[in-house]
């Protein structure tokens, strides 16, 4: 049955913040099949790759599926009362403060108010702090010194309006692609467009680019101090506007080209910038974590708001800063007072008549009345024993936070601590002394916020696996086990969404931006039915923009900019540690790949970790084309895969942030980073550290496929998800004394029937395990890299395969190649191939003939780079 008689359900993607709309359909076998929502105001249809794949993460295999006290199997009685009263006897022995919750984007809206509401009104204590904290914290601080609450004042459209769009440390095309595809069309259909890029690296983005200024690290204040200078040297100080906006002298004053230079850029590229900002008034400043993760980070904001501020630019259509987030619902987080240091409705915990509204509308027996932890002081609060009942919830900071083996350290010492998550196979959830199993995307209802104020709904279309509950229900039912029954007798999701807005009434009154009081009164049966939403939702508004009118939140109404002085990262690079340290997503994975890993497809394209390395730096260091390098900081180390490319600067290098133990223990980036956070926004600079590289001295490699999962035990390895089942990259300085003995073990196949070619003297060993002539797993050992044919290989196991221990494929069975595009599967092979026997030159007659780079797009600037790459070799010829 393949579900087409079944009806669709629209839902909304569980990735990133742009908040894409998809219809789902169940298969009627357990599957989903997924496309996008036509409809969606977001996506309009188009999803990228990872949303693509939705359908291929939907698999109950190692879910959690009921709860476990001290690793033993527990009902949910048992567990929910364990929790309360833990959480109750720690609270009277020591104060609310020895308590924290640290939660995530991952939450709907409806779960992260009934935490919020438990903690800061019923417990009373602020330690509740959220995921976003790693992601988008420097923005809310800076919207909110600047406007006075944390408001995005603009809209997508204005991504298309726009005559100039910059972008500030954001890869739109792989971070947030469906938002990249929008601007590329924009771009295609209006050629006079111009956008700029501004990032340290050179990344797909840069691909639509018509200027890409390739700054210094952490020097984005010098360069939009530059630009604010600019702008008043130049004339296109909105006076008018300005009126509204106090410290704008202030800010002039400081805003010093001095440290221009600090930025590497040339002074033409610098002043085709300013020249390009200055002459168009329709401009879009688009910023992500580029700007956020840095000791500097609310300052990069306000220097960016200054620009737009001081020219008007700003709530008009085209016209604004724009902040893209990085979660499905970091924006409802934010709203909702999940970050430890606001109230819920954008209130804020330090004003005691926010606070007693607060508590009244709740009715609350208490209410933090200041402040609580966030998330770095959080853990190094719950490592020296302060905070000594938590509960972590769809978040795996011993893997995301900086410094994680500290904060590993931290949990694991922790007198109680609590996971509610879909897998209890996480680095965190193996810490937990209580495991509670939680529904995921796909089976629970809510809502979610996008980066653009639009709230749209989750919904279920499946059921959960066992005994796995909604997270509200969860927290809800632990609040009334502490003795709070009726402030937490919520039945429905829609419940919980219309006291919630019925609060933001109160927010309104105080004058505040987040509003949807218009929503208070909304039925279950049109929560269920509720259309993708842009806030506010009042009386007399809905949506739009805001500050086009320079009215503004703060005590007299006007917007504040702020003097700005440069600092470099909090690290400096010296003799010791030689090389600043970037870090980030690529375009196929997520977070810590618990759900895009289950996904084969999404696994093709960059299969393991790596660090890209200038070329120079790599001859200096001595690190060759594939080789292994240990990568060291003052606070930890990683072994990654030696990717040698001129995409960044000389000097810097970059690492992806996706490897946990279960998938490359040793590629734990974050345990390289130090905790270094933002004074204003508690933001971790994670964009900035400083390393030092080095050979990893390899006694041998490896490539190993198989149809069952493996166990490695290297000094390296790198183990993904394959259409036939599993491959692993491994590497260790000391050889097993026999490789049969190895591979058994290392497949779990004590009794199979094994083909070996070995050559001891050459380092080199080939095995192979058969079973009713069907290869069950391949190990390939050499000296160096193993130079096989992986993207062949991995096709192998569960079919004869005779000739596998060659490790090519055979010659009427061309090797694809590494996958380029992973919504259609399209490998390197077949489009050059295509590219010299079809005569193709442009990315779209690639399309045309083997699909690639028709879906999300994000592969089209490497489709750009395999056609110079085949006119050069035809050249050559």
């Amino acid at each position: 049955m393949d579900g087409a008689g079944l009806p669709e359900t629209r839902s909304t993607c569980p990735y990133c913040g742009v908040g894409c709309g998809v219809l789902l359909r169940a298969d009627g076998q357990g599957g989903l099949m997924v496309r996008g929502d036509p409809d969606h105001p977001a996506n309009k249809g188009r999803l990228c790759s990872k949303g693509l794949a939705l359908g291929e993460t939907v698999s109950t295999r190692g879910r959690l599926l009921s709860p476990s006290i001290n690793g033993q199997a527990a009902d949910w009685d048992t567990a929910l009362q364990t929790v309360a009263e833990r959480f109750s006897a720690t609270i009277r022995d020591h104060g609310p403060d020895s308590v924290a919750f640290y939660v995530s984007g991952q939450m709907l809206t409806e779960d992260y108010y009934v935490a919020n509401k438990l903690m800061k009104g019923f417990i009373g204590s602020a330690n509740i702090d959220t995921n976003s904290r790693l992601c988008m914290a420097s923005t809310v601080a800076g919207h909110r010194r600047a406007f006075g609450t944390d408001t995005v004042p603009g809209t997508y459209e204005d991504l298309e309006e726009a005559d100039l769009v910059v972008l500030v440390g954001s890869n739109l095309a792989w971070c947030h692609p469906v938002l990249y595809q929008r601007l590329a069309a924009a771009k295609q259909q209006r050629p006079e467009m111009k956008v700029v890029v501004v990032d340290p690296r050179r990344t797909a983005t840069c691909d639509l680019a018509d200027l890409h200024l390739q700054l210094r690290a952490g020097t984005d204040v010098a360069l939009f101090n530059g630009l604010l200078s600019a702008i008043y040297h130049g004339g296109v100080v909105d006076k008018a506007y300005v009126a509204n906006v106090d410290g704008f002298d202030a800010a002039l004053a400081a805003a010093s080209i001095d440290h221009m230079d600090e930025t590497g850029l040339n002074r033409r590229d610098i002043r085709a910038f300013f020249d390009l900002f200055l002459r168009t008034d329709r401009t879009v400043t688009v910023f992500s974590q580029g700007v956020n993760q840095s000791s500097a980070g609310a300052d990069k904001v306000n220097a960016i708001l200054n620009c737009h501020l001081a020219t008007g630019r700003i709530g008009l259509p085209g016209m604004g800063p724009f902040s893209v987030t990085g979660q499905p619902n970091a924006m409802g987080g934010r709203e909702v007072g999940g970050l430890a240091n606001m109230l819920a409705c954008h209130l804020d915990i330090e004003n005691a008549d926010h606070r007693q509204a607060v508590r009244g509308f709740w009715d609350s027996p208490a209410i933090a009345d200041h402040a609580g932890l966030k998330a770095v002081d959080m853990f190094r609060a719950v490592g020296r024993g302060e905070i000594k009942a938590l509960w972590v919830i769809h978040t795996n900071p011993a893997v995301t936070m900086p410094d994680a083996d500290a904060v590993r350290a931290a949990i694991k010492g922790c007198a109680f601590t609590v996971v509610s998550d879909i897998t209890g196979a996480t680095d965190t959830a193996r810490l937990a002394h209580v495991l509670l199993p939680a529904a995921a995307w796909g089976e629970k209802d809510g809502t979610v916020t996008n980066s653009d104020r639009t709230i749209s709904r989750q919904r279920a279309v499946m059921p959960a696996p066992g005994q796995a509950r909604a997270d509200w229900s969860i927290l809800a039912e632990v609040g009334r086990r502490m003795g709070w029954h009726k402030a937490f007798d919520f039945e429905t999701p829609a419940e919980i969404f219309r006291e919630y807005a019925a609060l933001s009434h109160i927010a309104g009154q105080f004058d505040r931006d987040f509003d949807i009081s218009g929503l208070s009164g909304i039925s279950d049966q049109d929560y269920e039915a509720l259309a993708p939403t842009r806030w506010p939702v009042t009386k007399t508004r809905q949506g739009g923009r805001f500050f086009a009118d320079g009215s503004f939140y703060s005590p007299n109404g006007k917007a504040q900019m702020l003097a700005l002085q440069y600092r470099p990262p909090a690290a400096r690079t010296g003799p010791r540690f030689p090389f600043r340290l970037n870090t980030g997503r690529i375009r196929d994975q997520w977070h810590t790949m618990t759900r895009t890993a289950l996904s084969p497809r999404l696994s093709a394209h960059l299969a393991e970790p790596f660090l890209e390395i200038h070329p120079d730096d790599a001859a200096r260091t001595g690190l060759g084309p594939a080789s292994l390098v240990q990568v060291t900081s003052p606070v930890g180390s990683a072994i990654l895969r030696t990717l040698i490319t001129d995409r960044v600067r000389p000097g810097e290098v970059f690492a992806p942030i996706h490897w946990t133990s279960d998938t490359a223990p040793s590629a734990r980036i974050d345990a390289v980073v130090p905790d270094v956070v933002d004074p204003v926004s508690g933001q971790p600079e994670s964009k900035a550290a400083v390393v030092a590289l080095a050979p990893f001295l390899a006694g041998w490699y490896g490539f190993a496929v198989s149809a069952a999962p493996m166990s490695p035990s290297s000094d390296y390895w790198a183990l993904a998800r394959t259409p036939g089942g599993w491959r692993a990259e491994l590497a260790a300085s000391g050889a097993p004394q026999d490789w049969e003995t190895y591979a058994r073990v290392l497949f779990d196949l004590p009794e199979a029937a094994v083909q070996i070619v070995e050559d001891a003297g050459r380092g080199l060993a080939r095995l192979a395990f058969h079973h009713d002539g069907r290869l069950l797993a391949a190990l390939f050992v050499a000296p160096e890299p193993v130079a096989v044919m992986r993207d062949y290989l991995v096709t192998l196991p569960g079919n004869a395969a005779e000739a596998v221990l060659t490790g090519q494929s055979p010659a009427d069975m061309p090797d694809p190649g590494p996958i380029v595009c992973s919504c259609f599967g399209v490998g390197m092979n077949t489009i050059l191939t295509a590219i010299e026997s079809q005569v193709l030159t442009t990315v779209d007659q690639i399309g045309v003939a083997l699909q690639a780079g028709t879906n999300c797009g994000s592969c089209r600037p490497e489709l750009t780079a395999l056609l110079a790459r085949g006119q050069v070799r035809e050249a050559a010829e």
